[in-house]
């Protein structure tokens, strides 16, 4: 617990049907289990999460400092009628964008049930409203097209293709007006 960490940084939220709260070290199973499924791997990139300690060290190295830092990270997303894990939302520094930009991904059991949307909005919101950033972007496989589609329903422009620094595929990049 650093003392210069954001006040902001523990704020949970909650969607009609969600609730969303920070990443923290305890999520370690649900990360590796998500981290390793194949649409995570084929759409947003093998994270070398092979282990529940890679997990937990995933977590604590790349989401809490972010969070600590900014107020702003990475949400896991829980049901609020069955209390379940079901996925995560949040609003990423990344090398190579200038702009931060926004991420989701779901267990494919919970696709199709609008999650993912009520989930990005809200944390576009967050990041807008709350934090007052002028622009949030996203990044996507040109191979996603349902993320692409909801992209687009939030209110997010295609601009251009982009490579990320280390990176070989080229991505799709869109960006608020």
């Amino acid at each position: 617990m650093s003392l210069n960490k954001h006040p902001n940084a523990d704020n949970t939220y909650e969607t009609e049907r969600l609730i969303l709260r920070p990443m923290s070290g305890e999520d370690r199973d649900f990360i590796f289990e998500l981290y390793n499924r194949p649409k995570f791997v084929q759409y947003i990139g093998n994270r070398n999460v092979n282990s529940i300690e890679d997990a937990e060290n995933y977590i604590l190295n790349r989401f809490a400092p972010q969070i600590e830092r900014l107020g702003f990270g990475n949400y896991l997303l829980i049901t609020k009628d069955t209390n379940e894990k079901i996925g995560a939302v949040g609003i990423f520094e990344r090398e190579g964008l200038d702009i931060v930009d926004i991420g989701y991904s779901l267990l494919e059991e919970f696709e199709g049930k609008g999650y993912a949307y009520e989930a990005a909005q809200k944390v576009k919101s967050i990041g807008m409203d709350e934090f007052g950033l002028p622009k949030i972007s996203a990044i996507i496989s040109k191979e996603n097209l349902s993320s692409q589609k909801l992209i687009e329903k939030l209110g997010l422009k295609f601009k251009k293709y982009v490579t990320l620094p280390g990176e070989t595929e080229e991505l799709n990049y869109y960006e608020t007006e």
